[in-house]
């Protein structure tokens, strides 16, 4: 191969590598991540290594595109240093093997290295820390204009310009430092930041969709603002009541069984002063405490500026944004109790571990239905009102039950003499099958629970309420068994081939070239694996308010939540939000599609369902004639809304109820091609079908 030609590959290797800082004439990468590359690159690295006696204090090479040579940079505090100034660098001409170098110890403004983490791969031991300090360089602006802040002077006068200081890997604004953008000492008006809604708020709606609140439950808001919550709260028949420090101070801090801290701690500028907040709404709490607060999902709106580590708005109210696993890290560094998200920015707090571990497992049960009643059986119809009870048991905890957890109990021993003896009766008109498919839904159920808890602090069995102990030993043997189990399942989760060898294999889901699309009802049908893996990005993020499907990753571990707010009632729902998960470092991507004229479109949705949906026959059938009808032929141009709306007009269809409907302002002589077209792929397709069923 020609030097020439050679150089081209060399660049194009570099243009398509996932690993690695890629600028307009060089691709950087880390010694830890040769490995990674492919292997023409490592191939081509090898012949410059081979004409110098050693490397070994480099720790980046650079590939350069523009011309046949790589360097070995040495930048001795890599790891240490946020942004490393450059030691030294060896060159090498790889057609000559010619060697040149140069030092930079002595220079009073070395090149620096940013964003440290685009040189290693995702499984580098400080590739989270790393790239949580580039997004919050992002999001000061920081990083802007690169070309100006390559070299330690340029950063450093980036730096005082912005009154920010860093230190180690953390950030720190300091406003008084910062001109002119805002004064020493900006007047905070807390207040301002209340919202007044016309709604329960999303944090207390999300208690109460989750079965938090029981008859006798109480409620407090702490930090109420107009006090929206506490009138809803109120109305809804439960005791409510609520304290703040503007619109009610000489309200009462009563405790209660659900207190609320809602989107408050984010408005406090004084670090000690929000402390205490938490820990003064903590003590009010005799059960759960929700708190919320801003997350950091994307760049902060311009015209705020930096002022503490928040922000101070047009308004002269005060906004911290934590990021989502910051915001869990807090609340537990300041309760020392384990935060459990309810969604983006929103954490459940317990008292009792056993309530936060039934709350847990809750999360993670899928839903099963009382098998039918198939064989007529006399035995079982004289007694089937007695059995009812134990058959919804058996139904819900996947095992039979102990003293003590079913009504009618002494009526059922007094007829059968055990609750097992009884279940034989069950047995003789139902599908034992049936019963034994629930059982493993709820022993897979317990496994990826046990498996995902591994993540923070395994419980104990005694930490489980009793009916969920029984259920680990009825189900699993013994708690032992159960975390073998579940152990052995966290570990194949970092296997992304498996996951997408799951992904492939599943039963339900529309499969795309790098994922799996499913919809939020069909996750409990996927395989346990691919369960677990969702849980990973649930259970410390919290999937997007409102997200009826997702997306499975199989090439990066991502997990991505959809909401489709018109998923039953279109048969082609647009797309009103995104929200993407790296499980690497659960940095958040968030899309915003409300008020998008060609927002992206959802075809196939009975591929995102299983059969049981109620709506499964009616999308299937206009997906089938879709099919038939072409429309679904160029996925590229049908993918947002206003390329599907020209498919439709381009093809004189439209779709009422659910129907395609050739339209009646169409060409006549247009309009008889385009029927032909369709009779001769159903025909070709008739014919497939026959040659299948023959073969």
């Amino acid at each position: 191969m020609s030097s020439l030609n050679q150089l081209d590959v060399v660049a194009q290797c570099c243009q398509q590598s996932e690993v690695g800082k890629l600028l307009p004439t060089a691709l950087y990468v880390h010694i830890s991540a040769l490995s990674s590359l492919c292997t023409t690159l490592q191939s081509y690295e090898r012949r410059a290594r081979s004409a110098i006696s050693t490397v070994v204090s480099a720790n980046i090479v650079k590939f350069s595109t523009d011309k046949p040579k790589i360097s070995y940079l040495f930048y001795p505090d890599f790891e240490r240093d946020p942004h490393p100034a450059l030691h030294s660098s060896i060159v090498v001409d790889v057609e000559t093997l010619t060697v040149s170098d140069r030092n930079y110890q002595t220079s009073d403004n070395p090149p620096i290295l940013h964003r440290k983490e685009t040189f290693v791969t995702p499984d580098y031991p400080l590739y989270a820390q790393f790239a949580r300090l580039t997004r919050q360089e992002e999001a000061l602006g920081l990083l802007d204009k690169s070309t100006a802040i390559g070299t330690q002077v340029l950063w450093q006068q980036r730096l005082e310009a912005q009154g920010v200081e860093i230190q180690g890997h953390e950030l720190i604004v300091h406003p008084e430092r910062k001109k002119p953008i805002i004064c020493i000492s900006p007047r905070i008006e807390r207040h301002k930041a209340a919202i007044a809604r016309n709604e329960l708020s999303r944090p207390v709606r999300l208690a109460q969709e989750a079965n938090l609140f029981q008859a006798e439950t109480t409620f407090f808001d702490y930090g109420c603002g107009y006090g929206g919550d506490i009138s809803r709260i109120a109305q809804q028949g439960y005791v409510s009541a609520g304290w703040d420090p503007y619109y009610s101070p000489e309200a009462t801090r009563s405790p209660a069984d659900i207190v609320n801290l809602g989107y408050v701690i984010n408005v406090i500028e004084d670090t000690a002063e929000r402390r205490e907040a938490l820990i003064a709404a903590w003590e009010l709490t005799r059960q759960i405490l929700i708190v919320s607060a801003q997350v950091l999902i994307s760049d902060r709106t311009r015209g705020q500026v930096a002022y503490g580590d928040g922000i101070v708005t047009r308004r002269n109210t005060f906004q911290k944004y934590y990021e989502q696993e910051e915001l869990k890290i807090y609340i537990e560094q300041v309760l020392g109790v384990e935060a459990i998200p309810a969604a983006l920015g929103i954490y459940f707090v317990f008292r009792e571990e056993s309530q936060a571990q039934s709350f847990r497992a809750s999360r993670f049960r899928s839903r099963a239905t009382t098998p039918r009643i198939r064989i007529p059986s006399q035995k079982f119809a004289d007694y089937q009102e007695m059995l009812a009870p134990l058959m919804a048991f058996v139904s819900d905890r996947g095992r039979l039950p102990v003293a003590g957890e079913i009504s009618q109990e002494s009526e059922i021993l007094a007829q059968f003499g055990s609750f097992k003896r009884a279940f034989q009766v069950v047995l003789q008109a139902t599908d034992e099958r049936e019963w034994n498919a629930i059982a493993q839904k709820r022993r897979q159920d317990l496994v990826v629970y046990l498996a995902l808890s591994k993540f923070s602090r395994r419980p104990k069995l005694g930490d489980f309420l009793p009916q969920v102990q029984e259920d680990i030993k009825a189900l699993c043997g013994s708690y032992r068994q159960a975390c073998l189990g579940a152990d052995e399942m966290l570990y194949s989760i970092g296997n992304l081939s498996a996951i997408a060898q799951c992904c492939q294999n599943s039963p339900v889901g529309k499969k795309l070239p790098n994922a799996l699309l499913v919809h939020v009802s069909s996750l409990e049908a996927l395989h346990p694996l691919l369960r677990l893996y969702e849980g990973c990005a649930s259970r410390t993020v919290g999937r997007l308010d409102g997200a009826n499907a997702i997306k499975f990753h199989t090439n990066t571990p991502k997990i991505s939540y959809f909401c489709y707010p018109d998923f039953d009632s279109e048969p082609h729902p647009s797309l009103q939000a995104s929200m993407q998960i790296d499980l690497q470092d659960l940095h958040v991507v968030y899309g915003d599609y409300e008020g998008d004229r060609n927002p992206p479109v959802l075809h196939q949705k009975d591929t995102l369902i299983t059969p049981d949906y109620p709506l499964y026959d009616k999308f299937a059938r206009l997906s089938r004639q879709e099919q038939d009808w072409g429309l679904l032929d160029d996925g590229k141009a049908i993918a947002r809304l206003q390329g599907w709306l020209k498919c439709l007009e381009d093809r004189c269809v439209t779709i009422t109820n659910y129907q395609l409907r050739w339209r009646k302002d169409a060409d006549p002589y247009k309009l008889k091609i385009l029927r032909s077209q369709v009779q001769r792929r159903k025909d070709k397709g008739d014919k497939g079908d026959k040659g299948e069923k023959i073969c």
